[in-house]
C-alpha cells in the first residue's frame, strides 16, 4: 500500500493499474506539457509546477520500467527488500535523457530543422455527376485551388540568390542549444523560425512564402460504373511540398445525382414499368426504357403486381470485372379509374363467370378488380 507521504503513482498519472505502456507514456506526456517548470514565468506557479513535474517524473520512471513496476505493484513505494535502486525509490541515473528526450522535443522544438523536406497536404474535391455519366463514364475538368511552388523564385522565397543569408542567431543551423536543468535541449531558432536562413530580399511574387495559392485546371477520367461514395486518387495533384518535399495527392469524391426513372443497386439498374391489368392477365409485349434506349419486353400471362423481370446485360458496368449488370423491371399493374358502359358490362360478366361477388357500381367493381392484382 502507498505510504501517507506519497501519492499513488497510478493516481498521479491518472491511469488505472492495468494501463498499457503506451497509455502510461501518453499520460506522462500530457502532464509534462502542463507542468514543465520552463513553461511558467510566475515564481509561485513555477515552484508548484516543479513539484508536480518531479512527482510525475518519479511515477513515470517507475511505471515505465517493467521490473520496477512489478516491484511497485507488490511492495508499494518501498520497492521491496531491494528497493528501486535510487534515493526515495527513484533512480535519476537510469537513462533519464533517453527516456524523456522525445517528450521534451514536442514542446521545445526537439532540434527539428524547418529546412527538411515536407510533403504537401492531400486535398479532396467533391464532384457531382449525372446518373448517365456514372454509367458511361466521362472526362471531367476540375478547377482546383491549391498551394503551389512559386515559379518565379523556384521555391526559395528570395528575389535572387543574394537575398538569402545565413541566420546570425543560430549560425545557419536553425537550432539553439539550451541547458534545461540537468539536460540539454535543442530548440528551433526564433529569429529564422528554424530555417537557418534570413531572406533579406523576398520574392515579389510569393513575398518570401515560397509557395503561391492559385487555381489549377485538371482533367480526371471518370470510369464507367462509378457510384456515390467512391473516390478517385490523383497522385501528386495535391498541394506542393516545401523545401523539396513531394506534393500531396488529390482525392475526387463522387456523388451521383438521382434519376427520375432509374435507380441503382450495385451493378443492376432498377426501373418500374406500369402495365394495364388486361396485359398482366392475358400477357403481351410492352416497351420499356433502358439506358441504351427503348426495348420491348414480353409480359407473361398472369403476371402479378410487383413481379420483377430481368433484362440481361443492360445494367451498369462493374469497375473491376468490367462485366455489366442487369436491368430489373418491376411490374406495376394499373387499374383504370373509369369504365365505359361496354367495358363495365364485360367486366361484370367476367366477375360472375369467375364466381366473384361484386358491387356492380363502377367504384365497387373497380375495387374488386384492384384487389385481384394486389
Amino acid at each position: 500500500m502507498p505510504s501517507a507521504e506519497k501519492r499513488d503513482y497510478y493516481e498521479i498519472l491518472g491511469i488505472d493499474r492495468n494501463a498499457s505502456d503506451d497509455e502510461i507514456k501518453k499520460a506522462f506526456r500530457k502532464l509534462a506539457r502542463e507542468h514543465h517548470p520552463d513553461l511558467h514565468n510566475d515564481p509561485p506557479k513555477k515552484k508548484k509546477a516543479e513539484e508536480k513535474f518531479k512527482e510525475a517524473n518519479e511515477a513515470y520512471e517507475v511505471l515505465s520500467n517493467a521490473d520496477q513496476r512489478k516491484k511497485y505493484d507488490m511492495f508499494g513505494h518501498t520497492g521491496g527488500p531491494q528497493g528501486f535502486g535510487g534515493a526515495e525509490g527513484f533512480d535519476f541515473g537510469r537513462g533519464f535523457g533517453d527516456t524523456f528526450s522525445d517528450i521534451f522535443e514536442d514542446f521545445f522544438g526537439g532540434g527539428r530543422s524547418r529546412t527538411r523536406p515536407e510533403q504537401g497536404t492531400d486535398l479532396q474535391y467533391n464532384l457531382e455527376i449525372a446518373f448517365e455519366e456514372a454509367i458511361t463514364g466521362k472526362e471531367a475538368k476540375l478547377k482546383i485551388p491549391r498551394w503551389e511552388i512559386c515559379e518565379k523564385c523556384s521555391g526559395t522565397g528570395a528575389h535572387s540568390t543574394k537575398g538569402v543569408k545565413p541566420c546570425s542567431g543560430c549560425q545557419g543551423t536553425g537550432q539553439l542549444r539550451l541547458q534545461q536543468g540537468f539536460f540539454t535541449i535543442n530548440r528551433s531558432c526564433g529569429q529564422c523560425q528554424g530555417t537557418g536562413q534570413i531572406i533579406s530580399d523576398p520574392c515579389p511574387a510569393c513575398r518570401g512564402q515560397k509557395r503561391i495559392y492559385q487555381e489549377r485546371m485538371l482533367s480526371v477520367t471518370i470510369p464507367p460504373g462509378i457510384d456515390t461514395g467512391m473516390r478517385l486518387r490523383l497522385a501528386h495533384e495535391g498541394e506542393h511540398g516545401v523545401n523539396g518535399g513531394p506534393p500531396g495527392d488529390l482525392y475526387v469524391a463522387i456523388s451521383v445525382k438521382a434519376h427520375p426513372i432509374f435507380a441503382r443497386k450495385g451493378n443492376d439498374i432498377l426501373v418500374t414499368l406500369p402495365i394495364h391489368f388486361a396485359t398482366a392477365t392475358l400477357g403481351g409485349k410492352v416497351e420499356v426504357q433502358t439506358l441504351k434506349g427503348k426495348t420491348t419486353v414480353k409480359i407473361p400471362a398472369g403476371t402479378q403486381h410487383d413481379r420483377v423481370l430481368r433484362l440481361k446485360g443492360l445494367g451498369a458496368q462493374g469497375l473491376k470485372t468490367h462485366q455489366p449488370g442487369d436491368q430489373l423491371v418491376r411490374i406495376k399493374v394499373e387499374i383504370p379509374k373509369k369504365l365505359t358502359a361496354q367495358q363495365k358490362e364485360l367486366l361484370v360478366a367476367f366477375a360472375k363467370e369467375s364466381g366473384i361477388a361484386i358491387d356492380e357500381s363502377e367504384e365497387g367493381l373497380l375495387d374488386k378488380v384492384k384487389n385481384m392484382f394486389e
